[in-house]
């Protein structure tokens, strides 16, 4: 009855080897150790004497094992050559590190192998059909040199590379092997792994993967498909990756989804998960699975991972993403509505708001003083400062955190050339983000001041230039918001009608029919101080057309209340 042969990789966590180990053997299956040579001697020997009564146990020749490098096929290859030779009832070898954990009992897996007497268990795919390569080379890695090592030497790596490029070298692939890619982690039959050790053109083939980069990833994976009568390409060891192709490290609080995934060996483990090295190499019960290794029944829980990783949440700024322009998924997490003009042209406009909405009505939350949160708050949700130093150090961040801390409630503030610009870009980009402006409505605050006409026309020009800018980003083929944009004196044509359109858009919640617009402030004499700063040499040209002679309707000018009609 042949048996089940194990190549453990050991280079870290002696204590955990030896642990798993012990366990192996105590389910009847031999194990060869290879050592890493960077460990210290004095390390190295005090593990093997602890293992050193164990009839199962063998040790093999260490070599310097690095990242990328040759070294891990020749500690793979010496340790397969000792397994093969001490223990001849071997029928499969399993490939493990030391970081490895069987989650299943030892004799199912020897087992499902018996019942497979001639299958390979190895993934092995072709250059042109791998998807998992991040960040790294394909097809170069077989016709380039790799002679310097990615992990210690890395501008050196790159800039061989790249001089290797600039000369068009191109290694000649041995005849009679067409490179395949695939997990380090395998499980293959005494009479493939045999062939490929006892190739008679081994010294050929090593020759030319010891400058492969990463041959562990493809010297068996090439290999067996010259030797292998039949290939299973899937690997038994549960190993998954981030999206940089970094290894999930397993914890304790991993033990449900480990044991949900069925497969006979998981890695990586973190050292100190001692929940999960006593839940799995306990003594088995009397109930054995008999169920297939299926890892995709936890891969939807690790696209997931992967998804909230890179993607995140909605409008939530995290480490991982931030501050990198453009990694954000969505600028902001839910709609706001921005109004531009309102609050100067009618009064008590945030009032109005509040109730035909129902939302949340700030006042300028960018005005250059503070931020003018509703109710005249110091703070808001979140500890957001109304102090305009704080807001203005980053004021594309403060209004993203405003939007998060108040999920589930709709934001409306207003904004004008007053106030600070430099979030102008980030809301016009948002698809969150309503916008609504009546432009040269900021005028109004002018006209209804007394202060001398030099400054009104100075401060004119001022506000004038700033709003024609914002317009002109609002109007850009980078906009993303809801943006809807009325000169003034197209406005009062018709506010009612341009109102309504505004709440309809707001959502559900505000979906009144509005009775009666808020009372419009009063324009007599508007047209005139527009000739006023035309006299002057100011041409203000953003309000629309205001003949000297014309005023709203009295109609339009009388105090009026509000009647909202469900």
């Amino acid at each position: 009855m042949s048996t089940v042969g194990i190549v453990m990789l050991v280079h870290t966590a002696l204590d955990r080897a030896e642990q798993v180990t012990r366990h192996w053997t105590a389910g009847g299956c031999p194990v060869v150790i290879h050592v890493d040579r960077k460990v210290e001697a004095r390390t190295f020997q005090a593990f093997r004497e602890r293992l050193s009564k164990n009839p199962l146990v063998r040790f093999s020749r260490r070599h310097r094992c690095e990242w990328g490098t040759w070294g891990i096929v020749s500690a793979s290859q010496s340790a397969s050559e000792l397994l093969l030779k001490e223990f001849p009832d071997v029928g499969h070898v399993y490939l493990a590190s030391g970081s490895c954990l069987p989650l299943r009992p030892v004799q199912e897996l020897v087992d499902y192998l018996q019942q497979r007497p001639e299958t390979d268990f190895i993934e092995s795919a072709t250059t042109a059909d791998v998807p998992w390569i991040v960040g790294g080379l394909s097809t170069e890695r077989f016709t380039l040199h790799f002679p310097i090592s990615w992990k210690r030497q890395r501008k050196l790596f790159d800039a061989y590379v790249n001089v290797q490029r600039k000369l068009k070298v191109r290694r000649r692939i041995p005849a009679g092997l067409v490179p395949h890619m695939g997990s380090q982690w395998w499980c293959l039959t005494r009479k493939t792994l045999s062939a490929i050790l006892n190739d008679p053109e081994r010294p050929r083939n090593d020759a030319y993967f010891r400058y492969v980069w990463i041959p562990d990833e493809s010297y068996y994976q090439t290999l067996a498909r010259l030797h292998s009568s039949k290939i299973e390409s899937r690997s038994l060891t549960l190993s998954k990756f981030d999206y940089q192709g970094k290894p999930h490290i397993f914890y304790d609080d991993h033990l449900q989804l480990l044991r949900r995934s069925d497969c006979f060996v998981a890695r990586k483990i973190w050292p100190q998960a001692e929940r999960l090295y006593q839940a799995f190499l306990s003594p088995p019960s009397a109930e054995t699975k008999r169920t297939e290794p299926n890892p995709g029944k936890i891969d939807r829980i690790f696209a997931k991972a992967v998804e909230r990783r890179t993607r995140g949440r909605r409008g939530l700024y995290m480490q991982s993403r931030f501050p990198r322009h453009g990694a954000e998924n969505g600028l902001t997490s839910g709609p706001y509505s921005v109004f531009q003009g309102f609050a100067e042209l009618f009064e008590d406009f945030e009032i109005w708001l509040g109730r035909a909405t129902g939302t949340r009505v700030h006042g300028h939350l960018f005005a250059p003083e503070r931020a003018e949160f509703s109710g005249a708050q110091p703070l808001f949700n979140g500890c957001l400062s109304d102090s305009a130093v704080q807001r203005d150090h980053n004021p594309e961040s403060f209004l993203a955190n405003l939007i998060w801390n108040t999920r589930g409630e709709r934001q409306c503030f207003q904004f004008g050339p007053r106030d600070t610009q430099k979030a102008n870009s980030f809301m016009s980009r948002d698809t969150n983000a309503q916008i609504s402006v009546i432009s040269g409505a900021w005028a109004v605050s002018l006209f209804r001041s007394n202060r001398n006409f030099a400054d009104l026309r100075r401060e004119a020009a001022r506000l004038q230039w700033i709003e024609a800018n914002h317009l002109k980003l609002l109007r850009s083929q980078w906009a993303s918001a809801r943006i809807r944009i009325w000169s003034m004196a197209e406005f009062i044509e018709a506010p009612m009608e341009n109102l309504q359109t505004i709440i309809d858009e707001i959502g559900p919640s505000a979906a009144n029919h509005i009775g009666e617009a808020p009372q419009l402030v009063d324009l007599d004499g508007f047209g005139q101080f527009l000739q006023n700063l035309k006299n002057q040499g100011m041409h203000p040209y953003l309000m629309g057309d205001f003949p000297v002679e014309a005023t709203p309707s009295r109609a339009m000018q009388r105090p009026r209340k509000v009647y909202l009609v469900k």
